[in-house]
């Protein structure tokens, strides 16, 4: 059996980090100082939303477009809201395809607990990169995922397609 090395998992499974971190983690990540930012995985703030990494990431690279108000309602979302997602969104695919070439994306929302979603307070686009072949025999039979790459490392690479 190969054993797969993932310790950024551990706050996701620990019950302890879990109970430890109060709040939205969206809106902690925002609310904390921007020198904090990679520690949060923040990469970028804007006037209405912001870009972050997603800490228990479906691919490299995948990150998360919210409104930096907190909201779980998307018929709530102002227009002004919508419309810097929106260019987020595109700034978001643009930095992945210049960072990491994907041949394609899923870009999509959880509405709600019973859509799948691990957190519903606060609305989050997801952008996840895919590649050919990245759904193979580890997640199908395996039952496992293998992220090649540190959120570290992710994040200083995306990092200098926001500056």
């Amino acid at each position: 059996m190969e054993i797969i090395w993932a310790p950024w998992r551990l706050s996701y499974v620990s019950k302890v980090t879990k109970e430890e971190k109060k709040g939205c983690f969206i809106c902690n990540a925002i609310e904390d100082s921007p020198s904090k930012d990679k520690e949060n995985l923040l990469l970028y703030r804007g006037q209405k939303a912001i870009v972050i990494l997603n800490r228990f990431p479906y691919n490299t690279a995948h990150l998360m477009v919210c409104p930096i108000r907190h909201t779980g309602n998307f018929l709530s979302l102002l227009p002004e809201e919508l419309a810097e997602i929106d260019e987020l969104l595109k700034r978001s695919v643009r930095a992945i395809k210049r960072a990491y070439n994907p041949d394609g994306f899923n870009i999509g929302l959880n509405l709600g607990k019973v859509s799948g979603g691990s957190m519903d307070t606060h609305i989050h686009y997801h952008v996840v990169p895919r590649w050919l072949g990245d759904t193979n025999f580890m997640p199908v039979i395996g039952g496992a995922k293998v992220i090649p790459q540190s959120l570290d490392e992710t994040y200083d690479i995306l990092k200098k397609f926001w500056e």
